[in-house]
């Protein structure tokens, strides 16, 4: 779609881009979205890309991922094989409603700075408990933890000009065993609930997370595996005003499938199978 209302495009913003915002101003990276739609309010468009950050930077510590990475590229990545929970990332990149084609262009940062409940970026960097560094106009620097970042449906912590940086996945999040469910009413249709559980090696541990059914991610931790009936009643304690309602499905279809999903997953990891 035509932008109408555009009068400038930054083609080389400086090295601290959050440092120029102005009102009216907009991030340009994949510009999926952002071309699809009017956007009257906006005047200038700044490229990122222009910038050309490390799309991807895996180390001793984890996994960096900067804001501009394409899912072309985070879906082509290899994980070392100790990085047991390294498929997820793939099979997140496979839950876009999104042809190869976007995939070229949409980038990690973008689908999570949209913040709708079915952003899979978002999914996949909650159950691995990533942090976001965040760059503010002021030229100050803050860390969010994934978890905290979306606070409801297209709604997030992001401040006026501030930009999100990179995502940092820590390592021994990618190395635990990890597995996962997704429903969509088509095949490749948006989420209707996207479900992910995490267990540390020799641990009895579980991290349940819940996105794409409720407006904003959910995550539901146990010390030690609870059974079939306590993990229910975990998610029955998620508040109903969480839930989410569209033309996917309702709160209470999304609860069930949240639950049904839960259990798969609290027996698949309990069992020691491969994710």
């Amino acid at each position: 779609m035509d932008l109408n209302t555009i009068i400038e495009v930054v083609r080389r913003p400086s090295e601290q881009p959050a440092a120029d915002w102005r009102e009216g101003d907009a991030w340009l990276a994949g510009g999926t979205w952002l071309f699809s739609t009017e956007q009257p309010d906006l005047r200038r468009l700044v490229d990122l890309t222009a910038l050309r950050w490390d799309p991807l930077v895996p180390d001793e510590k984890g996994l960096e991922i900067g804001a501009t990475c394409t899912i072309r590229d985070l879906y082509a990545f290899v994980p070392p094989r100790d990085w047991t929970a390294g498929p997820l990332l793939a099979a997140s990149c496979e839950a876009f409603l999104s042809s190869f084609k976007v995939w070229n262009a949409a980038t990690v940062g973008g689908n999570i700075c949209m913040s709708l409940p079915a952003g899979p970026m978002i999914t996949m960097t909650v159950a691995l408990e990533a942090v976001y560094e965040l760059w503010a106009p002021d030229g100050s620097k803050r860390t969010v933890d994934a978890l905290d970042f979306v606070t409801g449906d297209h709604r997030n912590v992001l401040a006026p000009g501030e930009i999100l940086r990179r995502v940092r996945i820590p390592a021994k999040a990618l190395g635990k065993r990890a597995a996962h469910r997704r429903f969509s009413l088509t095949h490749l249709g948006r989420s209707t609930v996207f479900v992910v559980g995490t267990r540390t090696p020799g641990g009895n541990d579980l991290l349940l997370t819940v996105t794409a059914g409720t407006t904003r991610p959910v995550r539901l931790a146990f010390d030690t595996l609870p059974d079939a009936r306590g993990l229910q009643q975990a998610v029955d304690a998620i508040p109903g005003d969480v839930w989410f309602a569209d033309p996917n499905g309702t709160p209470d279809h999304r609860r069930h499938l949240a639950k049904h999903f839960a259990e798969e997953i609290r027996h698949e990891l309990a069992d020691g199978e491969p994710s």
